[in-house]
């Protein structure tokens, strides 16, 4: 009975909190934030075991982690030279087709990381086929293909689709 009060105890607080501190879409989610749920996950654990953490220790603990989450997010909107520091900004991969391989080494990543996601969210298969390829601050990469109406005068291969 008692796990079953603990969990409901913690199920409580969690559900308090989270709907104080907003909803935030999975796509959204950084690095960071999902450390901050591990940690929220394991100070929950330790209170539903009972492992010397007390219920009211644990919900102080998870009430602070994420204030302090609110509280960075409040000033990455209010000050951008704050997010920028913290969340970090865009960096091209790709630039009119051409891979900058300083750039692509300096971030671990390869042509084919490039390749793949253009692959999987455009249809394009060569990097010729690609008008910027960007590294977003959330981890993911963003391709924008060239299309006809970028520029009038360039010529558009045989296997691109035209409008």
């Amino acid at each position: 009975m008692d796990a079953v009060l603990r969990a409901l105890a913690m199920y409580l607080v969690l559900l308090l909190l989270f709907r104080m501190i907003g909803k935030r879409s999975m796509s959204q989610v950084t690095t960071f934030d999902f450390v901050i749920l591990l940690i929220v996950g394991e100070s929950t654990q330790q209170a539903l075991l009972g492992e010397d953490f007390s219920i009211t220790h644990a919900a102080v603990v998870i009430a602070t982690l994420l204030g302090l989450e609110r509280l960075s997010d409040y000033l990455g909107w209010r000050f951008p030279r704050f997010r920028r520091s913290t969340s970090g900004t865009p960096v091209i991969l790709v630039a009119d087709g051409k891979p900058l391989m300083r750039t692509l080494r300096a971030e671990h990543l390869t042509i084919e990381d490039v390749t793949t996601t253009a692959r999987e969210t455009h249809g394009l298969e060569r990097l010729d086929q690609i008008k910027w390829a960007v590294l977003e601050p959330s981890g993911g990469i963003s391709v924008v293909p060239w299309s006809v109406a970028d520029e009038p005068g360039r010529p558009v291969p045989d296997d691109v689709p035209r409008r």
